[in-house]
């Protein structure tokens, strides 16, 4: 982990959630293609980093950021 001089330990663990697109506000709806869910992905404050079609393009983003993700059910 990393450390933040004014806060201590950075945590770089983000949350990847399955979102139904009918939740979604109709601006988003509209542009999800026909999909049913789409990927959230969530720091630990819970700030929304990515909205994505693919559960795995999720979790490779994630990662490219060096984040640790983890799947929330």
């Amino acid at each position: 982990m990393g450390n933040n001089d004014m806060t201590g330990p950075v945590d770089r663990t983000v949350y990847v959630k399955t979102i139904a697109v009918t939740d979604l506000p109709r601006e988003v709806r509209d542009q999800a293609e026909g999909l049913e869910h789409l990927y959230a992905v969530h720091d630990a404050e819970g700030q929304q980093l990515a909205l994505v079609g693919d559960r795995k393009l999720a979790f490779v983003l994630a990662r490219e950021h060096n984040y640790a993700p983890v799947l929330v059910h």
